[in-house]
């Protein structure tokens, strides 16, 4: 369950937030949610598939480990990785839309924070504090509104890039079979990729369209980032 509530500098002064990557916060997670924006920098460290969602959405994820709850990359030292993606970095975060007077929702967007989520906390000891002593955004605030704000735009780009691969008949599902070195196996499965032949065999006129919506180069970084597998198959053979 979460408790988002707009957050101002009267109620939540004494709040801070946790900045440390580890388990007991919410970090031991198999995925989540990428968007072409910053498909350059995931690609480097996580495979980017594609994911069906309960509001029947497909978007792509970057992808940390083989099942459930299993991150590869977290260990007792934090994350092991050269990049954060911006949806792991924004918790316990999200944009919150400010009620007009007609009740309706108005275009002003505003931070919500989870008050339930384990990185927040009232302990002055630890954390990251939220504002000011004259009320005003920490830098730590405003590096998360700016963050947060980047998602939301790239939350829709991401919608779109889907939706074109879609209308191209360009998403195939995949199930892998990881060998491991103890000779046990894992299995990805519900996932989705490029169809890197139907891909090929694109004409000039289509590859022309993708690259002036600027989806071409997230198309090529997100067939190039399953190479990152291989890094979660050895993070896997070291827990062995």
């Amino acid at each position: 369950m979460t408790n988002h509530v707009l957050i101002n500098n009267v109620e939540h002064n004494d709040v801070r937030v946790v900045t440390t990557r580890s388990a007991k916060y919410g970090d031991a997670i198999m995925s989540c949610i990428t968007f072409p924006l910053e498909f350059r920098s995931v690609q480097a460290w996580y495979p980017i598939l594609l994911q069906s969602f309960p509001d029947g959405a497909m978007r792509p994820v970057a992808v940390f480990g083989f099942e459930k709850g299993e991150n590869l990359f977290l260990n007792e030292k934090g994350w092991n990785a050269g990049y954060l993606p911006a949806m792991i970095r924004r918790e316990p975060f999200q944009i919150g839309l400010q009620r007009g007077t007609d009740g309706r929702d108005s275009e002003m967007r505003m931070l919500s924070l989870d008050m339930d989520h384990p990185r927040v906390t009232t302990d002055a000891s630890e954390g990251e504090a939220l504002f000011q002593p004259l009320g005003g955004y920490t830098p730590y605030l405003e590096e998360v509104a700016t963050l947060v704000e980047s998602i939301y735009h790239g939350m829709r780009n991401g919608e779109e890039f889907v939706a074109m691969l879609q209308e191209l008949d360009l998403v195939e599902a995949i199930n892998m079979d990881i060998q491991l070195s103890d000779g046990s196996k894992n299995q990805l499965i519900g996932f989705h990729a490029i169809n890197e032949d139907k891909f090929r065999e694109l004409s000039g006129d289509v590859l022309h369209q993708l690259s002036e919506k600027g989806f071409l180069m997230p198309a090529f970084l997100m067939m190039a980032s399953l190479g990152s597998m291989s890094r979660l198959v050895d993070f896997k053979n070291d827990r062995l």
